[in-house]
């Protein structure tokens, strides 16, 4: 059933030598990007050789069944055993977005609903940071545009995780399903009379790009350099140290204001543009792809109503799989476990229900972490170069 993964099993042992390799351990970048398709693939091999292992035992069991009768039970027994195992590891091999092993940039920006708005969007920053923590994850701010009642008007903050982990344990593997619009209905801090408010926030979350990995070519871009605003001291609010980057080819434009010198500002907007540069090159990907298809594959997209926050009921709503649960404030507290699982859990059900009789292999393009069924390896040869094929994933549902 699983006999075309021999691929795999040759670059996990290609991996394993790298990982010896002092060569491979000075490059920092190369180092981190091997570790972390080393921890993808891990669990993936340990499965085969758990299925090999029973399946060549019940074999075995299964000849010797007509002299010794005791070997009958053993065989029902590894059978039994079999079932999970082959499960599992049908998870495992299923088509998945290969930029689930990232770590994610999150930009939230206040939307409809004034001073309100961006405090709902404090109030996300908030809810994700906690979650965040919560993981183990490192949270950092790279550009805040702050009002004058502590809320955010646009915040982008780099989610990342201090070691290689599993696809569905990484900071965008389980954060890319918060991507669109979330909706807040409350009485709001500025409300006189108490009356009930609907206002929403926008949340886009990208995985992060290395410098490696994404070519930027400095001709296409406009770099402006102003004067921060908003809080801060002499450094920040008496110097040119804000920075603006338009990638002219695109439209792109990211900015950054919140360190104190120039160059830390253009390396933080550079961490954005790559990221950003990759969204709308998967965005094009899903274009070009099936109309099927381009209906699930929605990370970019904000014009649709994600989630609602009802503060009345204490109720949050994810309206992509029916998900309800009555402890909002819990949820603003961080406590995100329970709808981020039926969301990873809905989408592994969608990518399960592509897999074909076909097995698994390695995309001929050698895309990072990219494992893909044969049905779609025409689909991600025809994708752009510089933007990981997204069509392995059903992911969010919204996403």
């Amino acid at each position: 059933m699983f006999e075309s993964t021999a691929p795999l099993r040759a670059e996990f042992q290609e991996l394993e030598t790298a990982l010896a390799d002092p060569a491979v351990h000075a490059d920092l970048a190369r180092a981190r990007q091997v570790g972390r398709r080393y921890a993808e693939l891990l669990p993936i091999i340990k499965a085969l050789d758990e299925y090999n292992r029973l399946t060549d035992d019940l074999e075995a069991a299964k000849e010797l069944a007509d002299e010794d009768s005791s070997l009958a039970a053993e065989a029902a027994e590894l059978e039994a055993r079999l079932v999970p195992v082959t499960e599992r590891l049908t998870r495992l091999l299923a088509p998945r977005d290969p930029n689930d092993s990232s770590d994610a940039l999150m930009e939230i920006k206040s939307g409809e609903g004034g001073e309100e708005s961006a405090l709902f969007a404090a109030d996300l920053l908030k809810m994700y940071s906690r979650y965040a923590e919560s993981k183990g994850w490192k949270v950092e701010i790279l550009d805040a545009q702050e009002t004058d009642l502590g809320g955010y008007k646009s915040v982008t903050a780099a989610i990342k995780a201090p070691n290689a982990g599993q696809p569905h344990s990484m900071p965008y593997g389980v954060l890319k399903f918060e991507g669109g619009v979330h909706r807040v209905q409350r009485v709001p801090v500025t409300e006189s009379q108490g009356r009930l408010h609907t206002s929403a926030a926008g949340v886009l979350v990208m995985p992060e790009v290395a410098e490696t990995e994404v070519s930027i070519d400095e001709g296409d871009l406009r770099i402006d350099v102003y004067r921060s605003s908003g809080p801060g001291g002499q450094g920040v609010n008496t110097t040119d140290s804000a920075v603006r980057i338009t990638h002219l080819p695109s439209g792109i434009v990211v900015s950054c204001q919140n360190e104190r010198s120039q160059l830390q500002n253009r390396e933080q907007a550079m961490r954005m543009l790559r990221a950003r540069l990759t969204a709308a090159a998967e965005s094009e990907a899903a274009d070009a792809a099936s109309a099927a298809r381009r209906s699930q594959v929605r990370t970019v997209d904000r014009s649709e109503r994600i989630r609602t926050y009802n503060f009345p009921e204490n109720r949050i709503s994810d309206h992509r799989i029916g998900f309800k649960s009555y402890n909002l404030d819990q949820v603003l507290n961080g406590d995100l476990d329970a709808v981020i699982k039926a969301l990873q859990e809905a989408d592994t059900g969608l990518r399960l229900s592509r897999v074909g009789p076909a097995p698994t292999r390695r995309c001929r393009r050698g895309r990072r972490g990219c494992v893909l069924p044969s049905i779609d390896q025409q689909a991600c040869a025809s994708g752009p170069a510089t933007a990981p094929d997204r069509s392995g994933s059903l992911s969010p549902l919204g996403t």
